[in-house]
């Protein structure tokens, strides 16, 4: 029979980067009910102050910490500012990333490409390795990666964002087989669309009329007829963070409504 008390997060430390609103605030919090004490991290501490009230809401602790994950001097600072309050990391969420910037291989420039790799590849990796580090320590630990599903396949005029997610999975599967034999666990979970900031992003520069109309046709093309929510990102994170993953590690559960499996494919607007 199974134990659904393996889904328990009682008595961990987790943290998650790219806190402050989205996939990373849903998770911060979902972790917090499932029972981890959270420490969020983003560049901006107003926003992370109004999660970690969420979070405290719970019951559990929650420590908003400002930080940049593509700069190696915050990476430690923020370690190092966790291991003083909580002495331990057992989970980390490597959500912080950039948005899918539009342009094609003929227009994306050199700058476009190092902003967007350094903090969704460069940043993920050595983030991942100074926690490893401590999680090797202590004879256990997972680490949460989130990828996309544009890491499997790409769409259209955001193939610097569709290289740097794919890299994550690779990434993942390198962190895996490393740092099994310390007990220490690395998965990810890749999103299809989700209704946040980052999706609203392929639509900014359109009026609302016409970004509300190319937004409800995205939904039609994806297989469940809807765009999905954080939380339901939040639920893949928490069961991978979990004793319930506990044989699982070097895979990336989709979570897209059947978007890579679709046909027709699931485009981005133009």
């Amino acid at each position: 029979m199974t134990d659904l008390s393996r889904f328990s997060l009682e008595g961990k430390v987790a943290v998650v980067t790219g806190g402050s609103r989205g996939i990373g605030r849903a998770a911060a919090i979902g972790l917090a009910k499932a029972g981890a004490d959270v420490v969020v991290t983003s560049r901006k501490l107003p926003d992370l102050e109004n999660v970690a009230e969420e979070v405290r809401t719970t019951g559990r602790k929650a420590t908003p910490i400002a930080a940049h994950i593509g700069k190696m001097d915050n990476i430690l600072m923020l370690v190092e500012k966790v291991m003083d309050e909580f002495g331990r990391i057992d989970i980390l969420v490597n959500n912080a990333g950039c948005s899918p910037a539009m342009g094609s291989i003929f227009d994306n420039e050199e700058r476009l490409w190092d902003t967007i790799i350094n903090l969704n590849l460069k940043g993920l990796y050595f983030m991942s390795q100074a926690v490893a580090k401590i999680m090797k320590e202590q004879g256990k630990g997972s680490i949460i990666n989130v990828a996309s599903m544009d890491g499997y396949k790409p769409e259209p005029f955001v193939g610097i964002y569709s290289i740097s997610k794919a890299g994550v999975i690779m990434a993942t599967k390198s962190m895996a087989l490393e740092l099994a034999p310390y007990n220490i666990r690395a998965n990810a979970v890749a999103p299809g669309p989700i209704s946040t900031k980052m999706l609203d992003s392929h639509w900014f520069h359109l009026p609302e009329e016409q970004a509300k109309a190319e937004k409800a046709e995205l939904a039609k093309n994806v297989p469940l007829k809807r765009v999905g929510d954080p939380d339901e990102i939040a639920g893949a994170i928490i069961y991978l963070a979990s004793e319930a993953s506990s044989f699982t590690t070097g895979e990336t559960i989709l979570v897209d409504g059947g978007c890579t499996i679709a046909s027709p494919e699931f485009t981005i607007p133009e």
